[in-house]
């Protein structure tokens, strides 16, 4: 499935792609100069404009599958080794679900849900969900037809 691009203005496209990297949005806000409630303000309508998801890592997904920011240099995955109960949990978490949505989605308690999300995060490398989604897009795990399936 193809995915229009979407356009996103310099200071959106700026702070998407620093929470991408696994940055908070204080630390993307300092970075840019800007203040946190500024940052936060183009986050929103980043998300409005990226088929209006409501989290984050939806945003960052979209984002990279409408190519509204920078994709990242994709890696080798041959050495990974990705338990299927974390490999599971990809797609879910790019989609902005939380923990006990992600439990009921698979059928598992949510604290079986919570130590394969934090085992992922490790496996990965990742700091946090926001950066799984990035990590994943490198890897392959994430790819615009996975976003794209779940946009419809």
């Amino acid at each position: 499935m193809i995915i229009a691009t979407v356009v996103l203005a310099p200071r959106e496209r700026q702070v998407l792609e620093g929470l991408a990297a696994g940055s908070t949005l204080s630390v993307v806000a300092l970075d840019l100069k800007i203040r946190e409630s500024t940052a936060a303000s183009y986050l929103k309508m980043a998300k409005h404009k990226l088929h209006g998801v409501r989290e984050t890592a939806a945003a960052i997904a979209v984002g990279y599958a409408t190519r509204a920011i920078t994709r990242p240099p994709l890696l080798e995955s041959e050495t990974l080794h990705l338990p299927p109960e974390q490999r599971d949990l990809v797609p879910l978490i790019a989609r902005g679900m939380r923990a006990a949505q992600m439990a009921t989605e698979l059928n598992l308690p949510i604290n079986d849900v919570r130590a394969n999300g934090r085992e992922l995060l490790v496996t990965l490398g990742a700091h946090n969900r926001n950066h799984v989604v990035t990590r994943a897009w490198q890897l392959q795990l994430l790819t615009a037809d996975v976003v794209g399936e779940w946009l419809r």
